[in-house]
């Protein structure tokens, strides 16, 4: 899965910097069930366009992904401009808080 997601944004946004990480271990599935991704990617191709329109656009990337295999998936989304600023360091993932229907916070 890890190697679909980045060949397909690599492929409709040409990122100057582009990370995939599979965070599924963090959420009680382990490394084998693929569900659980964070994508950090800078690309001009996102100049000019509101944070939603970019989540928009990758989501439409990974459509069939997220139908099917991928369960979750954080984004952190740059102009190379913007990822500079950022000192080229993306924010942390929380941990899992398990998603039990019985936590009153969920």
């Amino acid at each position: 899965m890890y190697t679909t997601i980045e060949k397909k944004l690599k492929s409709a946004f040409a990122p100057e910097f582009l990370d995939v990480i599979d965070e599924s271990h963090m959420h009680g599935g382990g490394t084998l069930h693929e569900t659980h991704y964070k994508v950090v990617i800078a690309t001009k191709k996102f100049e000019g366009m509101r944070l939603l329109q970019r989540h928009r656009a990758i989501n439409e990337v990974l459509s069939e992904e997220l139908r099917s295999t991928v369960h979750a998936l954080a984004l952190h989304t740059y102009t190379p401009d913007e990822w500079v600023k950022k000192s080229e360091i993306a924010p942390q993932s929380p941990n899992c808080r398990g998603g039990s229907k019985s936590d009153p916070l969920l």
